[in-house]
C-alpha cells in the first residue's frame, strides 16, 4: 500500500558560498567549489531531497502512523541507483538527504551502509545530510519535544558525517513558528522545509495559506510572512513540492489516476510518473516546471522548483520506473533549461536569505494555463499574486473569455494564531491559515467572486500592489 492509498483510509510530498567563509565551516568542498557564487536573480534552481525512513509517516522514534517496516525497501543499491540516475546528465548537481530519527539511529546493516554512502556523497558532491521528522511533526508532537529531537538529530548527523559538519536546512514537513525560531536562535540554522504548500484534507495533515515561494515566517504562524521586526523569525520557510496551481486549488484527492483529481499533482513522482506512467507523468512534470522557469522567471527574475522523493519508492514502485523517471526529469530539465542549478535546500534557502533581509521586497507572481492532462484543465487560467501583506488568486475560463474571479484572498496583515500543542493521542491535523477567501472552497464564503465583490478595504489593499487587477 503506497502513501496516497493509505491516505484514503486514514483519519484524514550556496548561502555559504555567498555569505562568506563563516558559513562553510564544517562543509566539505563540493566538486564545483571554484564556481562563482550564485545570486538569486537571474537563475533557475531545483531543490531535491531523497527521504530515508524506517516506516511510512514516522513522526518520532515511537510515533509511527503506519506500522509497515520498510527496512527491506531501503538498501545501499537502491539509494545508489537513485543518486546515479540524478547525476547521470547532471554531474555537478547536489541534493539533500533527509533522514528520520529512526533512520539515523537504526543499527541494521542496510541503514548503516546508507548513512555511510551519504557521507561519501557529501564529500564528493557537496550533498546535504539533514534531519527529516516524517512530514507531520507539528500535528502530533508538542513544540518542545520537536525542538529537543531536532537538536538530537543534528548532533547525530554531525557525529557520523564528521569534521564538524552541520546541515544548512532541516527538512521538517510542517514545523511550527516556535520550531523555526528555535532553529534560528539555538541551532544557527536559517532555512527549513517547514510548509507543504496548499496541502489540505490529504495525507496526515494540512496547512494551506502560505506563499509558495520562500519567506521569513511570523512568530504568530508558520504560514504567515513576518510583518516587521517584532514578529520576525530569521529562518527561511521553504516548500517541499512544486504544485500545478490548477490542481492545487482543490481540496483533497481521488486517487492518482488520470480520471480522478489530486490536489497534490505537480512535480512529485506519485501523482505523475507512478499515477500516469512515464509519458503522461513526465509531460505534467515539465508543464509544472515551465510555469516557474518560463513565464514565472520573467515575472519574478528567478525560478524555483522543489521536489522530494522517498527512497523506498525504488522497491515499492519498481527500480526501473523510479530511476528512469528520475533520470528523465533531471535530464530534460537540464536540456530545456541548461542554466538550471540543482542545489541543496540549505544552499537555496541561504541564497534567498542573502538577498532578502526581510519580507519587504517579497512580491511573487505566477500565471498558468492548465496542461490539458487530467485535472489540469486547459481551459482554465490561474494567476497568483503573493506578497508580505496577502496572497491573491484569480481564475477564469480563457476559452470562453470569462472575467477572472477571486478564488483566494488570504490577508497576512491580520492576526493569526497557531493551534495549541498536540500530542500523539490528540493530534491537530489542520494548521491552515484561512481568513477572507480560500482556494479550497470549503466554506460558503469561499465561493469565487469578482474582485469588485470584495469589501472596500480589501479592494484598496489589492489596488496598492496590483492596480491592473482592479480593471
Amino acid at each position: 500500500m503506497d502513501r496516497r492509498a493509505f491516505v484514503k483510509t486514514s483519519a484524514i510530498t550556496g548561502a555559504g558560498l555567498i555569505a562568506g567563509p563563516q558559513f562553510l565551516k564544517g562543509f566539505a568542498a563540493p566538486v564545483n567549489s571554484a564556481a562563482a557564487p550564485l545570486a538569486l536573480n537571474g537563475n533557475r534552481f531545483v531543490t531535491f531531497c531523497i527521504m530515508v525512513r524506517t516506516t511510512p509517516w514516522e513522526v518520532s522514534r515511537d510515533v509511527k502512523l503506519h506500522p509497515r517496516d520498510e527496512a527491506n525497501w531501503h538498501t545501499l543499491a537502491g539509494v545508489k541507483a537513485m543518486r546515479e540516475a540524478f547525476a547521470k546528465n547532471n554531474p555537478d548537481g547536489r541534493l539533500t538527504w533527509g533522514f528520520t530519527l529512526n533512520a539515523l539511529e537504526d543499527k541494521r546493516k542496510n541503514y548503516a551502509e546508507i548513512r555511510a554512502y551519504t557521507v561519501e556523497c557529501q564529500q564528493k558532491y557537496g550533498d546535504e545530510v539533514s534531519y527529516f521528522p516524517g512530514y507531520f511533526p507539528a500535528m502530533y508532537l508538542p513544540r518542545e519535544r520537536i525542538n529537543k529531537e531536532m537538536t538530537e538529530a543534528i548532533q547525530i548527523i554531525t557525529n557520523f558525517v564528521g569534521k564538524g559538519y552541520r546541515p544548512q536546512a532541516i527538512m521538517g514537513g510542517f514545523l511550527s513558528a516556535d520550531n523555526l525560531k528555535y532553529l534560528a536562535v539555538h541551532e544557527n540554522i536559517h532555512a527549513a522545509h517547514a510548509v507543504i504548500w496548499s496541502q489540505f484534507n490529504i495525507d496526515g495533515g494540512g496547512a494551506d495559506g502560505s506563499p509558495s515561494y520562500p519567506f521569513y515566517p511570523s512568530t504568530e504562524h508558520f504560514c504567515k510572512p513576518a510583518q516587521g521586526s517584532t514578529d520576525f523569525i530569521d529562518c527561511v520557510n521553504l516548500d517541499g513540492w512544486t504544485m500545478d496551481f490548477i490542481c492545487a486549488r482543490r481540496s483533497g484527492a481521488i486517487g492518482q489516476k488520470i480520471d480522478g483529481y489530486n490536489s497534490r499533482r505537480g512535480v512529485g513522482p506519485l501523482e505523475t510518473y507512478v499515477g500516469w506512467g512515464l509519458d503522461l507523468g513526465h509531460r505534467e512534470v515539465m508543464h509544472t516546471q515551465s510555469v516557474h522557469f518560463d513565464r514565472g522567471f520573467e515575472l519574478n527574475k528567478f525560478g524555483w522548483v522543489t521536489n522530494i522523493w522517498e527512497a523506498q519508492l525504488v522497491y515499492e514502485m519498481g527500480k526501473d520506473l523510479i530511476c528512469n523517471a528520475l533520470e528523465m526529469w533531471v535530464t530534460d530539465t537540464k536540456k530545456r533549461w541548461p542554466d538550471t542549478h540543482f542545489i541543496t535546500f540549505g544552499e537555496y534557502g541561504n541564497i534567498w536569505r542573502n538577498q532578502n533581509k526581510n519580507n519587504n521586497q517579497l512580491n511573487y507572481r505566477f500565471e498558468e494555463r492548465g496542461s490539458g492532462l487530467g485535472d489540469s484543465y486547459n481551459n482554465l487560467e490561474i494567476k497568483w499574486y503573493m506578497n508580505k501583506e496577502f496572497r491573491l488568486a484569480t481564475l477564469r475560463d480563457w476559452h470562453l473569455n470569462t472575467a477572472p474571479k477571486v478564488i483566494d484572498f488570504t490577508r497576512y496583515d491580520l492576526k493569526a494564531t497557531e493551534p495549541a500543542d498536540p500530542s500523539p493521542a490528540h493530534p491537530v491535523k489542520n494548521w491552515s491559515l484561512i481568513n477572507v477567501l480560500n482556494q479550497k472552497d470549503t466554506r460558503p464564503q469561499d465561493a469565487p467572486k469578482l474582485v469588485k465583490g470584495l469589501d472596500k478595504p480589501s479592494q484598496d489593499l489589492i489596488a496598492r500592489y496590483y492596480p491592473e487587477v482592479m480593471v
